[in-house]
């Protein structure tokens, strides 16, 4: 991880939300007109992603509620890419 990604805090922009469906048991990430259906715990990691916290503090708290789960490696790139999407900033 390099020492941006350290200090970035990703939050997500004012115009996306993220949603419990509790009929589908499951995480939504609403867009304007588009609704993404969030698998795993993407929603967990996302609900960590507030603009407080860093990508490493994010992998910290991540690892301590999953512990064999490869959060360290899996984590930051699944931030990456949803930065790339315009989802994260």
């Amino acid at each position: 991880m390099t020492a941006p990604e350290r200090e970035w805090c990703p939050a997500l922009p004012p115009a996306l939300t993220l949603r419990h469906d509790t009929v589908r048991g499951t995480d939504l990430l609403v867009l304007p007109e588009r609704v993404v259906v969030l698998k795993g715990h993407a929603g967990t990691v996302l609900g960590l992603c507030d603009g407080t916290r860093t990508v490493r503090g994010i992998v910290d708290a991540l690892a301590e509620r999953f512990p064999d789960a490869p959060v360290a490696t899996d984590v930051p790139l699944f931030l990456d890419r949803l930065h790339r999407e315009g989802w994260l900033r």
